[in-house]
Protein backbone atom coordinates (compact mmCIF):
# COMPACT_ATOMS: atom_id res chain seq x y z
CA UNK A 1 0.00 0.00 0.00
CA UNK A 2 1.06 3.59 -0.71
CA UNK A 3 1.09 5.76 2.43
CA UNK A 4 0.15 9.40 1.73
CA UNK A 5 2.34 12.11 3.30
CA UNK A 6 1.42 12.87 6.90
CA UNK A 7 0.19 16.35 7.77
CA UNK A 8 2.36 19.09 9.25
CA UNK A 9 1.74 22.57 10.59
CA UNK A 10 0.29 24.57 7.71
CA UNK A 11 -1.03 21.56 5.78
CA UNK A 12 -4.41 22.00 4.14
CA UNK A 13 -7.48 19.83 4.65
CA UNK A 14 -10.65 19.93 2.58
CA UNK A 15 -14.15 19.26 3.90
CA UNK A 16 -16.73 17.77 1.55
CA UNK A 17 -20.01 15.87 1.84
CA UNK A 18 -20.24 13.16 -0.85
CA UNK A 19 -23.16 11.42 0.86
CA UNK A 20 -25.82 12.70 3.26
CA UNK A 21 -26.70 16.29 4.16
CA UNK A 22 -24.86 18.12 6.93
CA UNK A 23 -25.51 21.67 8.11
CA UNK A 24 -22.91 24.43 8.12
CA UNK A 25 -23.43 24.74 11.87
CA UNK A 26 -22.46 21.10 12.43
CA UNK A 27 -19.23 21.64 10.49
CA UNK A 28 -18.31 25.01 11.97
CA UNK A 29 -16.74 23.72 15.18
CA UNK A 30 -14.72 21.13 13.28
CA UNK A 31 -13.20 23.98 11.27
CA UNK A 32 -12.30 25.82 14.49
CA UNK A 33 -10.59 22.75 15.98
CA UNK A 34 -8.74 21.84 12.77
CA UNK A 35 -7.41 25.40 12.54
CA UNK A 36 -6.31 25.18 16.20
CA UNK A 37 -4.26 22.13 15.15
CA UNK A 38 -2.34 24.42 12.79
CA UNK A 39 -4.16 23.27 9.66
CA UNK A 40 -5.68 25.33 6.89
CA UNK A 41 -9.23 24.40 5.90
CA UNK A 42 -10.95 24.52 2.51
CA UNK A 43 -14.73 24.09 2.76
CA UNK A 44 -16.46 22.42 -0.18
CA UNK A 45 -19.62 23.53 -1.92
CA UNK A 46 -21.65 20.62 -0.52
CA UNK A 47 -21.36 21.75 3.10
CA UNK A 48 -24.80 23.11 4.05
CA UNK A 49 -26.46 22.41 0.70
CA UNK A 50 -29.19 19.82 0.32
CA UNK A 51 -31.06 17.77 -2.26
CA UNK A 52 -33.67 15.56 -0.59
CA UNK A 53 -31.66 13.21 1.68
CA UNK A 54 -28.32 14.18 0.15
CA UNK A 55 -25.93 17.12 0.41
CA UNK A 56 -26.60 17.88 -3.24
CA UNK A 57 -27.60 15.97 -6.34
CA UNK A 58 -25.24 13.30 -7.64
CA UNK A 59 -23.45 15.67 -10.01
CA UNK A 60 -22.89 18.32 -7.34
CA UNK A 61 -21.55 15.83 -4.81
CA UNK A 62 -19.28 14.24 -7.41
CA UNK A 63 -17.96 17.63 -8.57
CA UNK A 64 -17.14 18.69 -5.00
CA UNK A 65 -15.35 15.42 -4.21
CA UNK A 66 -13.52 15.59 -7.54
CA UNK A 67 -12.25 19.09 -6.75
CA UNK A 68 -10.86 17.81 -3.46
CA UNK A 69 -9.22 14.79 -5.11
CA UNK A 70 -7.70 16.90 -7.89
CA UNK A 71 -6.50 19.90 -5.88
CA UNK A 72 -2.72 19.45 -5.31
CA UNK A 73 -2.86 21.95 -2.45
CA UNK A 74 -5.19 19.76 -0.36
CA UNK A 75 -3.32 17.23 1.79
CA UNK A 76 -6.28 15.41 3.36
CA UNK A 77 -10.02 15.17 2.79
CA UNK A 78 -12.32 15.11 5.81
CA UNK A 79 -15.95 14.14 5.27
CA UNK A 80 -18.79 16.19 6.67
CA UNK A 81 -20.83 13.04 7.37
CA UNK A 82 -21.69 9.60 6.03
CA UNK A 83 -25.25 8.37 5.59
CA UNK A 84 -25.76 7.22 2.02
CA UNK A 85 -24.72 8.34 -1.43
CA UNK A 86 -21.14 7.32 -2.26
CA UNK A 87 -22.24 4.28 -4.26
CA UNK A 88 -24.21 6.56 -6.57
CA UNK A 89 -21.10 8.48 -7.67
CA UNK A 90 -18.04 6.28 -7.05
CA UNK A 91 -17.83 4.84 -10.58
CA UNK A 92 -17.71 8.32 -12.12
CA UNK A 93 -14.94 9.66 -9.90
CA UNK A 94 -11.58 10.20 -11.64
CA UNK A 95 -8.59 9.30 -9.48
CA UNK A 96 -5.87 10.16 -12.02
CA UNK A 97 -4.58 13.21 -10.16
CA UNK A 98 -5.10 11.51 -6.80
CA UNK A 99 -2.83 8.68 -7.94
CA UNK A 100 -0.09 11.10 -8.93
CA UNK A 101 -0.32 12.88 -5.55
CA UNK A 102 -2.03 10.66 -2.95
CA UNK A 103 -3.62 12.34 0.05
CA UNK A 104 -5.41 11.11 3.16
CA UNK A 105 -9.08 10.28 2.66
CA UNK A 106 -10.84 10.10 6.04
CA UNK A 107 -14.27 9.20 7.39
CA UNK A 108 -16.41 6.15 8.10
CA UNK A 109 -19.92 4.72 7.66
CA UNK A 110 -20.90 5.29 3.99
CA UNK A 111 -17.32 6.41 3.32
CA UNK A 112 -16.47 2.69 3.55
CA UNK A 113 -17.35 2.69 -0.17
CA UNK A 114 -14.58 5.20 -0.88
CA UNK A 115 -12.05 3.50 1.39
CA UNK A 116 -12.44 0.12 -0.24
CA UNK A 117 -12.56 1.51 -3.78
CA UNK A 118 -9.28 3.35 -3.23
CA UNK A 119 -7.68 0.24 -1.73
CA UNK A 120 -8.92 -2.09 -4.46
CA UNK A 121 -8.16 0.12 -7.43
CA UNK A 122 -5.21 2.28 -6.40
CA UNK A 123 -3.51 0.70 -3.38
CA UNK A 124 -3.50 3.83 -1.23
CA UNK A 125 -4.00 3.74 2.56
CA UNK A 126 -6.89 5.69 4.11
CA UNK A 127 -8.19 6.55 7.59
CA UNK A 128 -11.40 5.14 9.09
CA UNK A 129 -12.02 8.12 11.33
CA UNK A 130 -14.44 10.58 12.92
CA UNK A 131 -16.13 13.12 10.67
CA UNK A 132 -17.10 16.74 11.26
CA UNK A 133 -20.09 16.02 13.48
CA UNK A 134 -17.76 14.49 16.08
CA UNK A 135 -16.17 17.88 16.79
CA UNK A 136 -18.08 19.67 19.55
CA UNK A 137 -16.99 21.92 22.43
CA UNK A 138 -17.40 18.92 24.76
CA UNK A 139 -15.31 16.53 22.66
CA UNK A 140 -12.59 18.66 21.08
CA UNK A 141 -9.97 17.56 23.63
CA UNK A 142 -11.20 13.98 23.89
CA UNK A 143 -8.72 11.16 23.51
CA UNK A 144 -10.36 9.78 20.38
CA UNK A 145 -10.24 13.10 18.51
CA UNK A 146 -6.62 13.62 19.55
CA UNK A 147 -6.07 10.10 18.22
CA UNK A 148 -7.44 11.31 14.85
CA UNK A 149 -4.92 14.15 14.90
CA UNK A 150 -2.16 11.66 15.75
CA UNK A 151 -3.14 9.45 12.82
CA UNK A 152 -3.10 12.41 10.43
CA UNK A 153 0.32 13.56 11.61
CA UNK A 154 2.00 10.14 11.69
CA UNK A 155 2.37 9.58 15.42
CA UNK A 156 2.57 6.09 16.97
CA UNK A 157 -0.84 4.44 17.35
CA UNK A 158 -1.87 1.62 19.67
CA UNK A 159 -5.15 0.54 21.20
CA UNK A 160 -6.20 -1.67 24.13
CA UNK A 161 -9.48 -3.61 24.13
CA UNK A 162 -11.39 -5.00 27.10
CA UNK A 163 -11.66 -8.79 27.30
CA UNK A 164 -14.66 -10.62 25.89
CA UNK A 165 -15.87 -14.17 26.39
CA UNK A 166 -16.19 -14.37 22.61
CA UNK A 167 -12.55 -13.50 21.91
CA UNK A 168 -10.29 -16.13 20.39
CA UNK A 169 -6.69 -15.84 21.56
CA UNK A 170 -3.82 -15.47 19.16
CA UNK A 171 -1.77 -12.91 17.28
CA UNK A 172 -1.49 -11.61 13.73
CA UNK A 173 0.57 -9.10 11.78
CA UNK A 174 -1.27 -7.92 8.69
CA UNK A 175 -2.85 -5.02 6.85
CA UNK A 176 -6.16 -3.86 8.32
CA UNK A 177 -9.15 -3.55 6.00
CA UNK A 178 -12.92 -3.28 6.35
CA UNK A 179 -15.38 -0.79 7.76
CA UNK A 180 -19.16 -0.72 7.93
CA UNK A 181 -20.59 -4.25 7.69
CA UNK A 182 -23.60 -3.35 5.56
CA UNK A 183 -21.38 -1.49 3.08
CA UNK A 184 -18.84 -4.32 2.91
CA UNK A 185 -21.62 -6.73 1.99
CA UNK A 186 -23.04 -4.19 -0.48
CA UNK A 187 -19.66 -3.95 -2.25
CA UNK A 188 -19.22 -7.67 -2.94
CA UNK A 189 -19.02 -8.34 -6.67
CA UNK A 190 -18.23 -4.70 -7.50
CA UNK A 191 -15.06 -2.85 -8.51
CA UNK A 192 -14.88 -1.63 -4.91
CA UNK A 193 -15.00 -5.09 -3.32
CA UNK A 194 -12.82 -5.59 -0.25
CA UNK A 195 -9.87 -7.96 -0.55
CA UNK A 196 -9.79 -9.62 2.87
CA UNK A 197 -7.36 -12.48 2.21
CA UNK A 198 -4.49 -12.42 4.69
CA UNK A 199 -5.76 -9.22 6.31
CA UNK A 200 -7.16 -8.18 9.67
CA UNK A 201 -10.83 -7.56 8.91
CA UNK A 202 -12.55 -4.79 10.90
CA UNK A 203 -16.37 -4.57 11.07
CA UNK A 204 -18.90 -2.25 12.74
CA UNK A 205 -22.49 -1.15 12.15
CA UNK A 206 -25.51 0.76 13.44
CA UNK A 207 -29.28 0.43 13.44
CA UNK A 208 -29.53 -3.01 11.88
CA UNK A 209 -32.02 -5.71 12.78
CA UNK A 210 -30.30 -8.71 14.31
CA UNK A 211 -31.49 -10.99 11.50
CA UNK A 212 -29.97 -8.59 8.98
CA UNK A 213 -26.60 -8.61 10.75
CA UNK A 214 -26.78 -12.39 10.39
CA UNK A 215 -27.59 -12.03 6.69
CA UNK A 216 -24.82 -9.50 6.05
CA UNK A 217 -22.24 -11.75 7.68
CA UNK A 218 -23.50 -14.72 5.69
CA UNK A 219 -23.10 -12.62 2.54
CA UNK A 220 -19.44 -12.05 3.39
CA UNK A 221 -18.93 -15.67 4.35
CA UNK A 222 -20.50 -17.04 1.16
CA UNK A 223 -18.34 -14.60 -0.83
CA UNK A 224 -15.22 -16.06 0.81
CA UNK A 225 -14.47 -12.93 2.82
CA UNK A 226 -14.25 -14.61 6.24
CA UNK A 227 -12.33 -17.78 5.43
CA UNK A 228 -8.79 -16.60 4.76
CA UNK A 229 -8.45 -13.52 6.94
CA UNK A 230 -5.57 -13.11 9.40
CA UNK A 231 -7.88 -11.98 12.23
CA UNK A 232 -11.28 -10.44 12.93
CA UNK A 233 -11.54 -7.11 14.76
CA UNK A 234 -15.05 -6.25 15.96
CA UNK A 235 -15.99 -2.65 16.62
CA UNK A 236 -19.26 -1.22 17.93
CA UNK A 237 -22.68 -2.46 16.86
CA UNK A 238 -25.06 0.20 18.16
CA UNK A 239 -28.84 0.73 18.13
CA UNK A 240 -29.52 -2.87 17.14
CA UNK A 241 -33.13 -3.83 16.56
CA UNK A 242 -35.04 -7.06 16.97
CA UNK A 243 -38.22 -8.35 15.39
CA UNK A 244 -41.51 -9.05 17.17
CA UNK A 245 -40.50 -12.68 17.28
CA UNK A 246 -36.96 -12.50 18.76
CA UNK A 247 -34.05 -13.56 16.60
CA UNK A 248 -32.61 -15.44 19.56
CA UNK A 249 -28.95 -14.42 19.45
CA UNK A 250 -26.99 -11.36 20.52
CA UNK A 251 -24.74 -9.52 18.07
CA UNK A 252 -21.71 -11.14 19.69
CA UNK A 253 -23.24 -14.59 19.25
CA UNK A 254 -24.23 -13.90 15.64
CA UNK A 255 -20.68 -12.86 14.75
CA UNK A 256 -19.09 -15.75 16.61
CA UNK A 257 -21.39 -18.23 14.87
CA UNK A 258 -19.97 -17.18 11.49
CA UNK A 259 -16.29 -17.54 12.43
CA UNK A 260 -16.19 -20.25 15.11
CA UNK A 261 -15.04 -22.90 12.62
CA UNK A 262 -11.85 -20.99 11.79
CA UNK A 263 -8.70 -20.67 13.90
CA UNK A 264 -7.61 -17.04 13.48
CA UNK A 265 -7.72 -14.54 16.38
CA UNK A 266 -11.02 -12.79 17.06
CA UNK A 267 -11.13 -9.59 19.11
CA UNK A 268 -14.28 -7.79 20.25
CA UNK A 269 -14.64 -4.36 21.90
CA UNK A 270 -12.53 -2.30 19.50
CA UNK A 271 -13.54 1.32 20.31
CA UNK A 272 -14.46 2.35 16.79
CA UNK A 273 -17.73 2.86 14.95
CA UNK A 274 -21.07 4.65 15.30
CA UNK A 275 -20.60 5.83 18.87
CA UNK A 276 -19.19 8.88 20.61
CA UNK A 277 -15.89 7.09 21.35
CA UNK A 278 -14.70 6.50 17.79
CA UNK A 279 -10.97 5.98 17.40
CA UNK A 280 -9.17 6.26 14.07
CA UNK A 281 -8.03 3.11 12.28
CA UNK A 282 -5.38 3.21 9.56
CA UNK A 283 -6.88 1.08 6.80
CA UNK A 284 -4.34 -0.33 4.36
CA UNK A 285 -1.49 -0.23 6.88
CA UNK A 286 0.10 -3.16 8.71
CA UNK A 287 -0.81 -3.72 12.36
CA UNK A 288 0.02 -6.24 15.06
CA UNK A 289 -3.01 -7.67 16.88
CA UNK A 290 -2.59 -9.68 20.08
CA UNK A 291 -5.50 -11.31 21.91
CA UNK A 292 -5.37 -13.13 25.25
CA UNK A 293 -7.42 -13.49 28.44
CA UNK A 294 -6.64 -9.88 29.37
CA UNK A 295 -8.20 -8.55 26.17
CA UNK A 296 -6.70 -7.29 22.95
CA UNK A 297 -3.99 -4.91 21.79
CA UNK A 298 -3.63 -3.41 18.33
CA UNK A 299 -0.49 -1.57 17.25
CA UNK A 300 0.24 0.21 13.99
CA UNK A 301 3.54 -1.00 12.56
CA UNK A 302 5.81 1.36 10.61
Amino acid sequence: MIIPPYLQQGSTVGITCPSGYVSKERVSHAITVLESWGLQVVVGQTVGTEHFYFSGNDDARLDDLQCMLDNPGIDAIIMGRGGYGMSRIIDRADFTKFQSKPKWVTGFSDITVLHNHIHAQFGVATLHSPMCGAFTPDTENSEHLLNFKAALTGEALSYAMAPSSFNRDGSAEAIVTGGNLAILAHLTGSASEADTDGKILFIEDIGEHLYNIDRLLLNLKRAGKLENIAALLVGSFTDNQDTERPFGQTVEEIIWDKVKEYDYPVCYNFPCGHQEINYTLSLGQKHRLSVDNKGGNLELLR
